[in-house]
């Protein structure tokens, strides 16, 4: 598309400038980009409006219109982050690995940008300020996508960034946002070949899987994510209590969010009973396996496509295990790759969940929706990878980098 090729050609240009730009002058320009969200709040507000009622009409859940909206806060949160991206270390040119061989050559490995970068996203504007002050930071240009859902309210974000970091004196096209929503537009996008270095799809199941299966660009997987929390027969149960409701109820339509609960099954009918009962009240749909069901009789027996679906709502689903073996081995099966937790006592049960479990974030005695690019203090996430090539977790700044190894010699030959 010739949208595209246009943008990719004045992408690869800023890109080229960025390489060289200082950390200062980067600095620089993403306060000034902090700041114009801030001042242009009114004028965001009034396009997510736009977006909010379009996506009402069209009949989108209530989970995905919370991601889709926006408020001062919300806006004040997207600055917060850019702020705090200034005040980390600038990674391009950071030496990872210096050696001298012994015919004297002297090799660095040196940190640098990845170069330009394309992003596709859903209904989630604060992507758009989050993907560009992290592309920025690290050196690269990016070109965002975003779902039509959310075009009116990425676009007038990406018009503020454009603007404030064109005034700082760096080149408007590191940011530019692809003006055709259509799906022909994404897949052209995924296959931009001499243009985009990386592609990264941050959103749903099945926006991840189409970018995995079309894309001619390298791509990084991000994150769906079924978590689960095991309440293993140790644990506080008033610690497991409150690590389960946050973990499901805080913030249910993001991929943090707990989707299912194991319990060690000598404790199931002592802890079952409290904290269902607690989500229920907080309207959270119950499904169990047999033995949950016939200890919380007001759960609906799960389906096998449950035990792997991401519901993204208020709805869990809960299974007795027999051990702590048994919980990770159904976590592996039926986990995502993303955040898995076990809330226990016991140093023992605590290191094997550590050791056995297949995710890129594992945590013991802690909610899962740690996981998250502001909370491991990486001022945002370009997105969370659950693959294991190049990155895997929430992506800052170093996940945007590659390296290449520089040589200094004084005549050498082979």
């Amino acid at each position: 598309m010739e949208e595209l090729i246009i943008k990719g050609k004045a992408a690869k240009a800023a890109a080229a400038k960025l390489a060289l730009t200082s950390a200062d002058a980067k600095n620089t320009a993403l306060c000034d980009a902090a700041r114009a969200l801030i001042e242009n709040t009114e004028y965001i507000l009034t396009e997510n409006a736009k977006d909010i009622e379009a996506a009402k009409q069209n009949g989108m859940n209530e989970g995905l219109i919370d991601r889709l909206s926006l408020n001062p806060e919300r806006i004040k949160a997207m600055a917060d982050g850019i702020m705090q991206i200034t005040q980390l270390p600038d990674p391009i040119s950071e030496v990872v690995s210096s050696f001298t061989r012994p015919n004297n050559l002297e090799i660095n490995e040196v940190r640098v940008p990845l170069g330009v970068v394309g992003i596709i996203y859903e209904a989630r504007p604060n992507v758009t300020a989050d993907a560009a002050a992290l592309c920025l930071k690290s050196g690269n240009a990016c070109i965002l996508r975003c779902g039509k859902e959310a075009h009116r309210s990425s676009m007038a974000i990406t018009s503020v960034i454009r603007k404030a970091i064109k005034t700082a004196g760096l080149p408007e096209d590191a940011v530019s946002l692809v003006e055709n929503t259509s799906r022909e537009s994404a897949v052209a996008l995924m296959k931009l070949n001499g243009y985009l270095d990386v592609i990264i799809p941050r959103g749903g199941a099945g926006l991840i899987r189409t970018v995995v299966e079309n894309a001619t660009v390298p791509a990084i997987e991000t994150g769906t994510g079924n978590c689960h929390i095991y309440v293993d027969k140790t644990a506080d149960l008033e610690m497991a209590k409150n690590i389960v409701i946050n973990a499901k109820t805080s913030r249910p339509s993001v991929c943090n969010a707990e989707e299912k609960l194991l319990v060690h099954k000598e404790i199931a009918e002592k802890f079952l009973p409290d904290i269902l009962s607690a989500l229920s009240e907080k309207g959270v749909e119950i499904v169990g396996d047999k033995t949950a069901c016939a200890i919380y009789p007001k759960a609906t027996p799960a389906t096998s496509e449950d035990w792997g679906t991401e519901y993204l709502a208020l709805k869990i689903g809960v299974k007795v295990v027999d051990s702590t073996d048994a919980a990770i081995e159904h976590i592996n099966k039926y986990g995502s790759l993303h955040s898995e937790a076990i809330i226990t006592e016991s140093p023992e049960n605590a290191n094997k969940f550590l050791q056995a479990i297949d995710a890129a974030a594992v945590y013991v005695n802690a909610s899962t929706r740690f996981t998250d690019g502001f909370e491991f203090g990486f001022g945002a996430e370009i997105g969370i990878s659950t693959q294991k090539l190049h990155a895997r977790g929430p992506m800052g700044l170093k996940a945007l980098t590659t390296t290449k190894y520089t040589i200094r010699g004084n005549g050498q030959i082979r």
